[in-house]
């Protein structure tokens, strides 16, 4: 078969990969941006257990391997407690690696959030009291905008990290790009020994990697009037 015919299936499988690699990606910023910012709030906390509890899960998630807690999540309830959550198929290995990617991301973008929050000159707050806002409105008037100002360069470097991350959701056979175009050495839709269509893989990692760095240098851009 030559290049000009396999291309074309190539192609139409590596798209396919991408869409689950997209996917995968979308659900875990949905899921961990805001559980992150609950994280944060709970290691800042003042009641000890709850920090205690919250800052051991983050220094466990945070200093064992990503690919390591997806196999444990994917795996342990059915070894280990005899009951597959998840279920089969593609759908389920694809549940297992969301919420692992989630709960892995949520705990490194709520050091993010910590640090952004804190970074916030106290006597800012201190002012808001003065005008008689509550500590919500201080929060979401006074020290969100500032925050979010402070946390865009480590946030926008995690969510590009996590672009290339997806790829090991393949450790539990979840057909995303990277397994998609190594399927053609192996053998796939009558094509084998080809290691080209891996090498394609790339170019939509550095495709979608670009795209999001142009995104966050406007977003950061436009939050330049705010200065910290």
């Amino acid at each position: 078969m030559s290049f000009t015919e396999q291309f074309p299936i190539v192609f139409q499988a590596l798209n396919s990969g991408f869409l689950k690699t997209l996917y995968l990606f979308l659900i875990t910023l949905a899921g961990a941006l805001p559980l992150g910012l609950v994280i944060s709030f709970g290691s800042m906390s003042k009641f000890k257990p709850v920090s205690a509890f919250t800052k051991t899960l983050v220094w466990i998630i945070r200093g064992t391997p990503l690919m390591l807690q997806v196999l444990v999540f994917y795996y342990f309830p059915g070894l280990v407690l005899h009951n597959n959550i998840w279920g089969s198929g593609e759908e389920g290995r694809f549940i297992a690696a969301a919420v692992a990617f989630i709960i892995n991301y949520s705990c490194y973008f709520s050091e993010i959030y910590r640090g952004g929050i804190q970074g916030v000159p106290y006597g800012q707050q201190e002012a808001g009291q003065v005008l008689g806002l509550s500590k919500s409105q201080i929060f979401f008037k006074v020290t969100l905008m500032q925050m979010i100002k402070r946390i865009i360069p480590p946030m926008s470097n995690e969510i590009i990290t996590l672009v290339k991350d997806t790829s090991l959701a393949r450790i539990i056979a979840m057909q995303e790009i990277i397994w998609a175009g190594e399927a053609f050495m192996k053998g796939s839709n009558g094509i084998a020994g080809e290691i080209w269509p891996l090498f394609f893989t790339g170019v939509y990692y550095l495709a979608f990697s670009g795209i999001l760095t142009i995104l966050f240098g406007r977003v950061e851009k436009k939050l330049s009037y705010f200065k910290v």
